[in-house]
């Protein structure tokens, strides 16, 4: 197994902490030839209209695209959830470039600006107990999902915040920002 983490703006660093701390030699993916050589790609937290931008600059999101959810597994943690979406609310005018490919649709910014981040304890039952620690930061918020959806977890109020469909996975917060590698290995299992 060969993991990458897209490696063009966000949180790479952190994800390709937490993958070596639990032991496995992840890849930084910056161009298609970087594309070939894994079987799953983290796409991180960040700026997504930016990550977009790039991906098409860097000749990535076809390739994405084409492989996604067949023999590459992508999880998407909260800029890569807007990525991910098949429809995306308040997206900057003009739009923005988006892989599609997931059974959902995001609201970006939903809980507010920078200010209004938050952090609560998620119930994620395919996790087992305790529950995770949920980063939320200018986060997104999954507001439908289809037919082959899974969800993962959701918030008190039934906000949803983590989906499954088949070897794509998504999650609206940063597990990456805290010491439970519990949602990394769990995709690692895709």
């Amino acid at each position: 197994m060969t993991v990458g983490v897209l490696a063009l703006q966000g949180d790479v660093r952190e994800h390709l902490e937490v993958l070596k701390r639990i032991g496995v030699a992840p890849v930084e993916v910056r161009l298609p030839q970087h594309l070939a050589a894994i079987d799953r790609l983290i796409i991180p937290g960040g700026e997504s209209t930016t990550i977009g931008r790039l991906l098409y600059r860097y000749q990535l999101l076809e390739p994405i695209r084409a492989r996604a959810g067949r023999d590459l597994a992508v999880w998407g943690t909260c800029a890569g959830a807007i990525l991910l979406a098949a429809e995306v609310l308040d997206a900057k005018q003009g739009g923005q470039p988006t892989i599609g490919i997931m059974e959902m649709t995001v609201r970006r910014n939903a809980y507010g600006s920078q200010l209004e981040s938050f952090e609560t304890p998620l119930v994620v039952p395919v996790l087992g107990t305790p529950p995770l620690p949920g980063v939320f930061i200018r986060a997104p918020l999954i507001e439908a999902v289809g037919r082959e959806v899974e969800v993962l977890a959701r918030l008190p109020d039934g906000a949803i915040v983590a989906a499954r469909q088949g070897r794509l996975l998504a999650t609206t917060f940063h597990p990456e920002l805290t010491d439970d590698d519990r949602m990394h290995r769990y995709f690692l299992e895709l």
